[in-house]
């Protein structure tokens, strides 16, 4: 049976998690601590059912977007999947602090410095990790992949569908307090390979960017700050 690709998303905080629903579903990213009851509401406003979503896929192993990863697997019993490199952050529950890499970085990184406790997080186990190859997610019911994207972390992934609809976590930010409009992150451990991240992005097609933090955005935005 043929479905329309169809794509949810809820705000938690200044996050952004998304469920993907093809011939299967997939969630993205599990939401800042402390946002189970969020999630659990969330289900019952989309016509999914948590049981449905067989694969969460962390794009990174930041406590804003693995807080309630514990959560989000025992209210879906779904696979827990991240990168080999971010995995111990998800396991051993360790907050990791961003490095900033713009003057507003430096300000927003300040600022958020007395809040670092509210960010602690129950460590859980994966269940699939993820390696530099990447990984096809056709079955899970999904047309795309997950793509090994370094520089925002070095276990960063995003998942690009078929589509040209592509996943990014930290790859991009777009809303505040990181920034006021669409573009590169302002956090990032290595730009360099955050630049070679996005242009194997761009050359297998995406086209429409889900970024962790804000509304999506044309790749055309990207492209030109990369000068691509």
């Amino acid at each position: 049976m043929i479905m329309a690709l169809n794509i949810h998303s809820i705000r938690l905080g200044i996050n952004r998690c998304y469920v993907i629903q093809d011939r299967g579903c997939i969630m993205i990213d599990g939401g800042p601590p402390n946002s189970e009851h969020a999630i659990e509401n969330w289900f019952q406003s989309i016509p999914i059912r948590p049981e449905e979503i067989q694969l969460i896929v962390l794009t990174h192993g930041h406590a804003d977007h693995v807080g309630a990863a514990r959560g989000a697997k025992r209210i879906t019993s779904a696979e827990i999947a991240i990168h080999e490199y971010d995995r111990d952050l998800l396991e051993s529950g360790t907050l990791a602090w961003p490095t900033a890499v713009t003057i507003w970085g430096h300000v927003v990184r300040a600022a958020m410095t007395p809040f670092k406790a509210m960010l602690r997080f129950p460590e859980v186990q994966a269940d699939l990790v993820l390696r530099d190859e990447g990984r096809s997610l056709d079955n899970y019911g999904i047309a795309g992949r997950v793509i090994h994207t370094p520089g925002h972390t070095m276990g960063s992934v995003s998942v690009l569908l078929e589509t040209g609809d592509a996943f990014v976590g930290c790859l991009a930010h777009n809303n505040l307090p990181f920034r006021f409009n669409p573009g590169l992150p302002i956090f990032a451990e290595d730009m360099d390979r955050l630049r070679d991240s996005w242009a194997k992005l761009l050359d297998q097609g995406a086209r429409t960017i889900y970024p962790g933090h804000g509304d999506p955005f044309s790749a055309d935005i990207i492209r030109k700050a990369l000068m691509l």
